[in-house]
Parts: C-alpha cells; sequence; structure tokens
C-alpha cells in the first residue's frame, strides 16, 4: 500500500491500534484468571474495561472516517508479538508471585506500545485539524498512562514478593 498523505498514515496507524486493542481484549481474560495478586486481577479488570472503550472511541473516529476505511484491515504485529511473549511466560511453570511480576512486565510492554501509538495519532488528528479526535485520543492516551503508572506502583511491591518466593 502506498501512503500519499498524513490521512492516510493516520487511518493505516488507528488501524494498527484497532487491531491492538482487540488483540488485548482477547488477552487479558487469561491474565485476570492467572493473576495471583488480589490487585493485579483488580487491576487487569479495570483495563478491560477500559480497553472496550478504547475500541469504541476508536469505532467513532472510524465511523467518521467513513465506509471506505475498513478499521479491521491491519493486523498489528507488534502487539501479537508482545502477547505472544506474555502467553509463553503464562505457560510457565512459575510461582504465583513471580508469575505475577512477569505479567506486569507485560502489561507494562502494552502500555508502552499503545502510549507510543496513541501519541502519535493524536499528533496526526491535530495536524489534520481534528480537533474531536485529538480529544478522543488525549482521553485514550492518557488512561494508558495511568495504567502504566499503577502498573509500576503494583510492582513496587509485587516484585518484592516474587523475589522472596
Amino acid at each position: 500500500m502506498k501512503l500519499e498523505s498524513l490521512q492516510e498514515l493516520f487511518i493505516e496507524e488507528l488501524q494498527d491500534l484497532y487491531s491492538a486493542e482487540n488483540q488485548i481484549l482477547e488477552a487479558l481474560p487469561k491474565m485476570i484468571e492467572e493473576a495471583s495478586s488480589p490487585d493485579l486481577k483488580a487491576g487487569f479488570t479495570e483495563h478491560l474495561e477500559q480497553t472496550r472503550t478504547h475500541v469504541t472511541r476508536l469505532d467513532q473516529i472510524f465511523d467518521q472516517l467513513g465506509d471506505d476505511v475498513d478499521r479491521e484491515d491491519k493486523t498489528c504485529k507488534g502487539m501479537k508479538g508482545i502477547i505472544k511473549d506474555a502467553e509463553e511466560l503464562l505457560d510457565t511453570d512459575a510461582e504465583p508471585e513471580v508469575l505475577d511480576a512477569g505479567m506486569i512486565a507485560g502489561a507494562q510492554r502494552v502500555e508502552h506500545y499503545e502510549i507510543a501509538g496513541y501519541g502519535t495519532v493524536r499528533t496526526y488528528a491535530q495536524l489534520l485539524g481534528r480537533k474531536e479526535w485529538v480529544q478522543l485520543l488525549e482521553q485514550t492516551l492518557q488512561e494508558e498512562k495511568d495504567t502504566d503508572k499503577k502498573l509500576t506502583q503494583l510492582a513496587s511491591h509485587i516484585n518484592l514478593e516474587a523475589k522472596a518466593a
């Protein structure tokens, strides 16, 4: 596919994020199930609900882009790899505290990928003069940053539990 405009690149990046978010929706329930820390379970459960909202926001933008744009036209290979690594961790024979620490590391990789993606599309939306899209994307970007901070806070005690295991 030849990209000839910032608008086309914006759409390409949105499709990547749409795929990433949907992959996360599929992966989070297993992480919730595997987490031994009640705080981590609660954090993953909260992020599952947020992710559904993120998909809804992306749907709003795609709806405004029109029928010519297929939101499911792309598979996010980056997120696919991050999730595959996390799934491999879930398949190991790990102590519960160690598994929780590893899941936090994987979840933070997910968050950092999303932060980079949402920061980029927000900037493109600004340049394209789409203030309503900027607002939606900024809201999601802030939620991703907040989730990353929460994961860091959880890691501060879960990593110590893993060390003691």
